[in-house]
């Protein structure tokens, strides 16, 4: 049975136009790589999203923008 954020998910996508399958896993997916991609620790996420397990949370750094050259150091941050 669906629930309603799901038939409101599904609404949107079908509205959008989006040809793709996309689900309420799809945004949870979504959310959790651009946060990994934003620098958010992964245990922070793992606590965010529920997991039990860091390895769960793992999946998602597959598919994660890995362009090292648009990594800031720390350092840049500082008022020196």
């Amino acid at each position: 049975m669906e629930s309603g954020l799901q038939k409101a998910v599904k609404m949107a996508v079908k509205r959008a136009g989006i040809d793709k399958k996309a689900t309420c896993h799809t945004l949870r997916h979504s959310f959790a790589t651009t946060m990994l991609e934003n620098g958010v620790n992964i245990r922070v996420l793992q606590e965010l999203l529920g997991h039990a397990n860091v390895k769960t949370i793992e999946m998602y750094t597959h598919v994660m923008d890995k362009d090292i050259s648009r990594l800031t150091s720390p350092l840049e941050d500082l008022d020196i």
